[in-house]
């Protein structure tokens, strides 16, 4: 298949060019090479991200799924436990022994929502609510640790969010 490209020069007249729409897409020696992989690649960096939020999270006393979990509250709270899931994107199995050692180092608590029994409410406590003040150091030194300019990761961050978009059901 072609695409056409027509451009006009003052001196010359009309010129067409025709040119092969598959010229502008590279391709690659080895498909299957494994540093050619986009899964490997984000495997990898997820989990050293991960892992450099370790020992920044470890003086707060949490983990990286419970600092999510916590972010999620500062932010929204109270929060259902299904609507915390579906935030997380974590099946609520996944989530709950979370919510409970949040609960037992006092950070939140479980309480039912008015008007259904069935449904759990998500709130901070005074000590979680305080815990926010601390987590303010987070971001910076992640940041600190990473090594690249708030413009890089805003880049990043808008790529991983067009690629979390792409692979959600009914995603472009």
């Amino acid at each position: 298949m072609h695409g056409a490209l027509t451009v006009s020069v003052p001196t010359i007249g009309r010129l067409r060019f025709v040119i092969e729409t598959t010229s502008n897409v590279p391709q690659l020696e080895d498909p299957l090479a494994l540093e050619q992989q986009v899964c490997f690649a984000l495997a990898v960096a997820s989990r050293n991200v991960i892992g450099v939020y370790r020992p920044i999270l470890e003086p707060l006393g949490l983990t990286h799924p419970q600092y999510l979990v916590m972010l999620a509250l500062w932010q929204h709270q109270p929060l259902s436990v299904r609507r915390l899931s579906d935030m997380l994107q974590l099946e609520p199995a996944t989530l709950s022994p979370l919510v409970k050692r949040l609960e037992a180092a006092g950070l939140l608590r479980r309480e039912r929502e008015p008007g259904n029994e069935r449904a759990l409410a998500l709130t901070l406590t005074e000590k979680g609510r305080q815990l926010r003040e601390e987590a303010l150091k987070v971001p910076p030194a992640v940041v600190s640790r990473l090594g690249m300019s708030i413009p890089e990761l805003m880049d990043l961050h808008r790529v991983l969010t067009r690629v979390i978009a792409a692979t959600q059901p009914g995603g472009s």
